[in-house]
């Protein structure tokens, strides 16, 4: 099982209480997510974000990295058509939870180094990083404080109910142009996570295609603050 690096943005304080993952997308690294982080911290000033490189070296760049193959679970390209998404997305199960094990390690990790619980992180994919996300949220032993996917997907909905073991609060941001991952994904994984028993909240962008805007940052940040400091006040 590899070990996951990657780059982090800290608080210039060592006032640490709340964590944030970034999980990228297919054929890029951590670096593509952990600019994010400067304007996440505007709002979350004591919070410290990670973002890891997945664990394979990407099948069509080798200077990105992947999750998992798509070719092996999708090289129809199933997942670019409405009518063939949720075949697609099935498919990609096992290769998210072949996954999962070096980013569980990497997560565990990064919460012993700053002494926080589960309900003081939270995920934050897009596109492949969102199935990830939203693959690994649920399987926890205890539940993180919330996950942001932009622009991504539920895979193994069938699997959810069987293997789900906590939940918490998700919010979906999706671009309504989003051509790689047509909108209808963001239905479906709504679809799955409600009848999971899963909250989720979905924002749809109009115009926007496979991407992140300052909309979505604005309500991501939004959602992570409310569900932060709703721990926060239960500790109290």
């Amino acid at each position: 099982m590899p070990r996951l690096n990657g780059p982090e943005y800290l608080p210039d304080h060592n006032q640490i209480d709340s964590v944030v993952i970034f999980l990228h997308g297919f054929g890029a690294d951590g670096q593509d997510l952990i600019g994010l982080a400067p304007f996440f911290a505007s709002h979350l000033p004591t919070t410290a974000f990670y973002a890891p490189d997945g664990p394979e070296i990407c099948e069509i760049s080798p200077f990105g990295r992947q999750w998992f193959s798509l070719a092996r679970y999708d090289a129809d390209y199933l997942r670019r058509q409405t009518a063939t998404q949720a075949t697609a997305f099935e498919a990609m199960y096992e290769g998210a939870q072949d996954a999962s094990g070096s980013l569980q390690s990497y997560i565990d990790h990064v919460q012993k180094k700053h002494n926080v619980s589960a309900d003081k992180i939270a995920l934050v994919g897009f596109s492949q990083g969102t199935m990830m996300a939203l693959h690994l949220a649920f399987r926890q032993k205890t539940p993180f404080a919330g996950i942001v996917g932009f622009s991504g997907a539920l895979v193994g909905a069938s699997h959810l109910i069987s293997d789900k073991t906590c939940t918490c609060p998700v919010l979906l941001v999706h671009g309504e142009a989003d051509e790689m991952l047509p909108i209808h994904a963001v239905d479906l994984a709504a679809e799955g996570l409600t009848q999971g028993g899963i909250d989720v909240s979905v924002l749809k962008r109009p115009h926007l295609p496979h991407a992140i805007d300052e909309e979505g940052c604005h309500a991501a940040v939004t959602f992570l603050g409310d569900k932060f400091s709703n721990q926060n006040q239960k500790s109290t």
